[in-house]
């Protein structure tokens, strides 16, 4: 499935940018909140609060404490899509319709969270920046996302940018 500039997620962070392929064709409900909280500036200065070496980086908690949200829950939309390295998808607490705002990148495959979390993107440029993410739970001095926005929304510069990574993708 080919990225569009409206299915592009870029995420600015202070490591660098992650360029996402979202998956509406996986997750339709989880894509359409992720972009509704990326318009609205929810993820802007977000902190990367739970980072695991060798295993994912969880951010999307505006407290930066692993325990707030955006306040509305999504119904878990599971696939056959594996987790491996750069697939981003939703934290949950032990409901599987509990998603809220938190999301992790996978470091390297963890196939013993394949059809039990949504995975709703996968990363197509950038995973070099998401590997010096600070690790911690929480980090003693945390990364954080500067700015997250769809591509279809961006700035001229980085539309440019995410047209590029979208042209070598095909």
């Amino acid at each position: 499935m080919a990225a569009t500039p409206e299915d592009t997620l870029i995420i600015e962070t202070s490591r660098g940018p992650v360029t996402v392929q979202l998956r509406p064709d996986l997750a339709p409900n989880h894509v359409a909140r992720i972009k509704e909280l990326a318009r609205q500036g929810f993820y802007d200065g977000v902190v990367f609060h739970r980072v695991i070496d060798g295993f994912m980086a969880q951010t999307g908690d505006p407290t930066g404490t692993g325990r707030g949200g955006s306040g509305q829950k999504l119904r878990a939309e599971f696939s056959k899509e594996p987790h491996t390295r750069g697939a981003v998808s939703m934290a949950r607490a032990q409901s599987p319709d509990s998603a809220d705002s938190q999301f992790f990148i996978d470091f390297d495959a963890a196939s013993f969270l394949n059809g039990k979390y949504t995975i709703w993107g996968q990363v197509i440029d950038g995973m070099g920046a998401v590997d010096k993410i600070a690790p911690g739970e929480p980090p003693s001095n945390p990364d954080k996302i500067v700015k997250m926005t769809i591509a279809a929304d961006a700035d001229d510069a980085s539309k440019a940018a995410a047209a590029n990574v979208l042209k070598a993708q095909q």
